[in-house]
């Protein structure tokens, strides 16, 4: 990248989208061209990539002082016998990624024994021939997207090889000669169909700094003692099979003091598809409640997924309450979930949890009845004002889907923690009656006709779909301060919200009941908005924008 991003800015390549929905680098027209003028007078190179290629080169352009080959995203589907190149002594990148190639000729590879980069990503290759043996410098072998691939030959030979990638490939084995390849830097073996890893394989490529298997598989499963030797692992993509099993090897990275640059680890099952730098997913387990799991160093993503027995995420007894740089948080179908986060946990430890959190998605969870609860609150709301201000101060999203425990979605007293919230989305919830609600004792202390201000500065989008006991945004007596508020979408199933609260200006002392965020655009069908009741603020409908969808 050091070398790229110059040239990059110097305009003379430029960021693209690939035909298969990739980034990618394009170079400019001009400087191919100029380019390949250079070149042709001592021609080195054959540089035709995403030409629509039939064919390969004619035999007549492959001269003995070729060094390179590209010819990625063409449609060339065969190596004719008589096109095939001679010998090619000085050959060292072949690249063919995005060709529908279905056959490598034997011959090939004995005509180019020194080629060190051979790239057969996203080819129609369904085997590739032992001749592969004789590529004796060969150090990057690419077979990324051959869903065609069903097996593949010994490797033992390319004793040079230190990148290797069958990424989605249809391989069942690993293959021979893997414990050869001591200077593997670099292995993806993220392969649904793959049956086993063998024992004693992994500990022999200490050299490893990237592995990876495909979490979906669950004949495939991580083993400490096989992972322990590896020292200079940086990026991991794996599954452990139960929580033992992971905490020992998260054990076993701290006793050594090494982190890990990049992960997705997953403890039990996964059914959930993210994407992120450094997240964990636990899935299906099923532990005593008393039982710790400890969570990576540096967390940035968690999916919990099917474990019954917590009641909350956070509480006294749990790690996760020290993960600080927590950004993205997934709880699905746990059944005994009551809260996010229990207020023992601020008790017994300096850290705030989800100070880092920015998105947080909570969907079946049939107990849940709040975000925050104190201990001896559990199952109904809390009005304490004891969470940390950092906790979920960086709070952007928040998604709620079939939670049927939860009256109110955010209580005021948690309001200040989330001042850059930008969007609210509430699902098939169906006992929740307020979105934002305000303490009883507020409520008694203030009286029923004084105005009690909801502050979210940062609110853009509000959600609210299929919540049939819904009667309000926030209380009668509220009024909402977050000019930035640009969308209120309600769909079907709403039918006991009557009416939209009115606004306050950030500023200025302008009459809340006449005024609108700038932007904001109201969006239903026409006969729910033609049942809102508009009898305490008659001008209050004049100033909405309102678009039927």
């Amino acid at each position: 990248m050091e070398y790229v991003e110059p040239v990059e800015d110097n305009c003379l390549l430029e960021n693209i989208t690939n035909v298969f929905g990739q980034p990618s680098i394009k170079m400019h027209d001009a400087v191919r061209d100029m380019a390949l003028s250079i070149t042709s007078m001592n021609p080195r190179y054959i540089v035709q990539a995403g030409l629509q290629l039939k064919e390969l080169p004619k035999r007549g352009q492959w001269s003995p002082d070729i060094e390179k080959v590209w010819l990625m995203y063409n449609s060339i589907t065969e190596f004719p016998a008589d096109v095939l190149p001679t010998k090619c002594q000085l050959l060292t990148t072949l690249l063919l990624r995005g060709n529908p190639v279905k056959e490598i000729p034997y011959s090939l590879f004995m005509n180019i024994p020194c080629l060190s980069v051979l790239n057969l990503s996203f080819t129609k290759i369904e085997s590739l021939p032992n001749s592969i043996s004789e590529l004796k410098n060969l150090t990057t072998l690419l077979l990324h997207g051959c869903e065609e691939l069903r097996d593949l030959p010994c490797l033992s030979m390319l004793q040079e090889l230190k990148k290797l990638d069958p990424f989605g490939t249809k391989i069942k084995e690993v293959p021979e000669g893997m414990d050869m390849l001591i200077k593997l830097r670099y292995l993806d073996l993220e392969v649904f169909t793959l049956k086993e890893i063998p024992a004693g394989l992994l500990p022999k490529l200490v050299h490893l700094q990237h592995l990876s298997f495909d979490v979906q598989n669950e004949k495939i499963s991580l083993k400490v003692e096989e992972m322990e030797p590896l020292k200079k692992l940086e990026c991991l993509t794996g599954r452990f099979k139960d929580v033992s099993e992971f905490n020992k090897f998260i054990s076993s990275m701290q006793q050594s003091k090494k982190n890990l640059i990049k992960y997705n680890l997953v403890v039990g099952e996964s059914y959930i598809f993210t994407t992120g730098d450094k997240r964990l997913t636990i899935g299906g387990v099923h532990n005593s409640e008393g039982d710790l799991i400890m969570h990576p160093i540096e967390i940035k993503e968690l999916n919990i997924y099917k474990c019954d027995y917590l009641r909350s995420l956070v509480d006294e007894n749990s790690s996760f309450k020290n993960a600080i740089d927590l950004r993205v948080c997934r709880i699905w179908f746990c059944e005994g979930i009551e809260c996010v986060v229990s207020l023992s946990s601020f008790a017994s430890s300096s850290a705030h949890p989800f100070q880092s959190l920015e998105a947080l998605g909570l969907r079946f969870l049939p107990k849940l009845s709040a975000l925050i609860m104190k201990d001896a609150g559990f199952g109904s709301a809390t009005t304490s004002t004891l969470a940390p201000f950092a906790t979920f101060s960086h709070l952007k999203k928040i998604y709620v889907q079939r939670c049927s425990s939860m009256k109110t979605l955010l209580p005021q007293w948690l309001l200040p923690n989330l001042q850059n919230l930008k969007e609210i989305s509430v699902e098939s919830c169906d006992e929740i009656v307020e979105i934002l609600g305000a303490a009883t004792s507020e409520v008694e202390e203030k009286g029923s006709d004084a105005l009690i201000k909801f502050h979210l500065p940062k609110l853009r989008v509000l959600t609210l779909f299929f919540l049939p006991n819904l009667k309000s945004i926030c209380i009668k007596s509220g009024v909402m301060v977050c000019d930035s508020l640009e969308d209120i979408n309600v769909s079907n199933g709403c039918d006991k919200l009557k009416r939209i609260p009115p606004f306050v200006p950030l500023v200025g002392n302008g009459q809340p009941f006449a005024y609108a965020p700038p932007f904001l655009t109201i969006r239903s069908s026409t006969k729910w908005w033609e049942s809102l009741e508009w009898d305490d603020h008659p001008n209050f409908k004049n100033v909405l924008r309102f678009n039927p969808c």
